[in-house]
Parts: structure tokens; C-alpha cells; sequence
């Protein structure tokens, strides 16, 4: 099985050696988004919110240059830097997928990079 990088301008570039998001056959693997401003590199301001909505807008940008949108998610892993946090994240989430919702772990973690507040990975189905 071949492995193709996918890449999108509109969201944050790689801050390390990894790719935005491998497309494996008929599965699209995202690396893990933080509520990074593509245009600026940097932590968009605000809190929780603004910073899990952030987050979907990256892994939007990258479903779409894959041909894909939210409705072929079909896993998510979310991180959070306080679980105080999880029902607003979990509120925002909740507004992005449509039934069936994708399989999800969430887990609080010690750290994020950047000392982001949310980091979501997803695997699609295309």
C-alpha cells in the first residue's frame, strides 16, 4: 500500500517531522491538530472554545484536500489539558458530525505543544 502526504495551505504547517495528514488506501490519517493560526503560526487567543473551534477549522481544511468533509470521519482522539473542559469541547465537537458519530477516546494529558488547551487527531474513510 502506497502512502501519499496531503497537505493544505489553510491549515498550520508541520512544526516537526510529520505530515499534516497520510492518505493509506481508502484511510486518510490526520495528524494531530492544535488550535494553531495557519497565517500566524500561533495559539489563536481566547480559551477553551476558541480554541477547540480553531482545532476543527485545521482538520477542515485538510479533510477538504483530500476530497473528504467531517461526515467521513470515522475516529477521533481528543486531548485536553483539563477535563474541567470536556463538556465544552465536547459541545463544539458535537456541532461538526453528524449520526452516526465517529468512534472517540478523550484523555486530559500532563502537556500539549505549544501549552495548547485541545489537540484532536481523526482518521477519515475515503
Amino acid at each position: 500500500m502506497s502512502r501519499q502526504a496531503v497537505t493544505s495551505p489553510a491549515a498550520p504547517a508541520a512544526i516537526g517531522p510529520y505530515s499534516q495528514a497520510i492518505r493509506a488506501g481508502s484511510l486518510l490519517f490526520l495528524s494531530g491538530q492544535i488550535p494553531l493560526d495557519p497565517a500566524t503560526g500561533q495559539l489563536v487567543p481566547g480559551g477553551i472554545e476558541e480554541q477547540t473551534r480553531q482545532v476543527f477549522t485545521n482538520i477542515g481544511a485538510i479533510l477538504k484536500a483530500a476530497g473528504a468533509s467531517f461526515d467521513a470521519v470515522v475516529s477521533a482522539t481528543v486531548y485536553v489539558a483539563d477535563m474541567n473542559d470536556f463538556a465544552k469541547v465536547n459541545e463544539i465537537y458535537s456541532t461538526y458530525f453528524s449520526a452516526p458519530a465517529p468512534a472517540r477516546a478523550t484523555v486530559q494529558v500532563a502537556r500539549l505543544p505549544k501549552d495548547s488547551l485541545v489537540e484532536i487527531q481523526v482518521v477519515a474513510s475515503l
